[in-house]
């Protein structure tokens, strides 16, 4: 009937609005269908990281490792922890003395900015000089563009951009060529830069072969690890592992012994009779101490004697007086 062919004409109509129509599946069914894989965040026109990743593509920033970083590796791989691996983040140094004191420590830079018509003082003097005697390229930027490029940070009118570190693999520092026995050290917790760079200048003092530091939780190569260092970074090369457990594990397979640095040791340094054997030391935390796998894969664990049991010693200074203490005896027996 005529009235009926109406309704059902409504009802079509109002169905267009709320629910499906005929032949909707084939849309329905396209719109489940996968889009592919998310686009990394440095890919993305609206993302931060899209924005940060052009600043540095227009700097001329690179990837290559500091020089001299990491020299004398091409041994054996850890097994089962990939290759080299790179901290993909960029750091910028803001400020005029602290841009200062990066160039004079010899920081790797790729870049210094100095803002338009900058206030020319005798700090920004010598850095321009220093950034010109090493070649670094400099950029005049707009205040604006500062502010951005150093996250608000009050800049003086001069920023640093330092380059990622390349790391170099856990397998690396195990080179029979090196001179001298085989010793490492590894870091277990430790996320103070400043710890980091002088545990890298007592390695390099007392004939160590290289630093492991963990890929996650832990201090990286930062300008102020770099800094602390004196310059030992240049010459020692730092290793990032996947699993710190696993690295140590491989380690002790290759010929090493491992020993973590605790309060509550199972002997004292003095009476270490490893010494004169391939070493890896571990540094835990000041307030954990060793991680409980990471103790359990030690062959011993060593404490350093103290007058008062209630102290404790710093982790840098605990891995400088067990370097020194290592280095003595392997003297004393050569």
């Amino acid at each position: 009937m005529p009235g009926n062919s109406r309704r059902r004409g409504a009802m079509r109509k109002g169905a267009s609005r709320k629910g499906a129509t005929v032949g909707s599946g084939g849309q329905r069914r396209r719109s489940l269908e996968g889009k592919g894989p998310t686009p990394k965040a440095e890919e993305r026109p609206n993302h931060k990281a899209y924005k940060q990743a052009q600043r540095a593509a227009k700097a001329g920033t690179s990837g290559a490792r500091p020089d001299g970083a990491g020299r004398g590796a091409g041994g054996r791989g850890s097994g089962g922890h990939g290759g080299r691996r790179t901290r993909t983040s960029t750091e910028i140094v803001a400020g005029r003395n602290s841009v200062l004191e990066a160039l004079r420590a010899e920081i790797p830079a790729s870049t210094i900015y100095v803002a338009s018509r900058i206030d020319s003082d005798d700090r920004v003097r010598e850095a321009l000089k220093i950034a010109a005697e090493r070649s670094i390229p400099m950029l005049e930027t707009p205040r604006g563009e500062l502010d951005r490029l150093t996250d608000g940070a009050v800049h003086q009118g001069l920023a640093l951009q330092i380059p990622p570190y390349d790391y170099r693999h856990p397998g690396e520092l195990v080179d029979p060529q090196s001179p001298g026995i085989p010793l490492v050290v590894a870091l277990d917790g430790i996320t103070d830069p400043r710890n980091l760079g002088a545990i890298i200048r007592s390695v390099g003092a007392f004939g160590g072969h290289g630093v492991v530091v963990p890929e996650r939780r832990s201090v990286g190569m930062t300008a102020s690890a770099w800094k602390t260092s004196a310059g030992a970074a240049s010459r020692v090369p730092v290793a990032q592992a996947t699993n710190l457990t696993r690295t140590l594990q491989d380690y002790r397979k290759q010929g090493y012994f491992v020993i973590g640095l605790d309060m509550d040791g199972d002997v004292e340094l003095p009476q270490l009779d490893l010494a004169d054997q391939p070493l890896v030391v571990v540094v835990g935390s000041e307030g954990k101490g060793l991680s409980r796998l990471v103790g359990e894969t030690c062959d011993q664990i060593v404490s350093i004697p103290m007058a008062s049991g209630n102290e404790s010693l710093n982790a840098g200074i605990a891995c400088g007086v067990t370097l020194y203490e290592i280095a003595r005896q392997r003297a004393a027996t050569s």
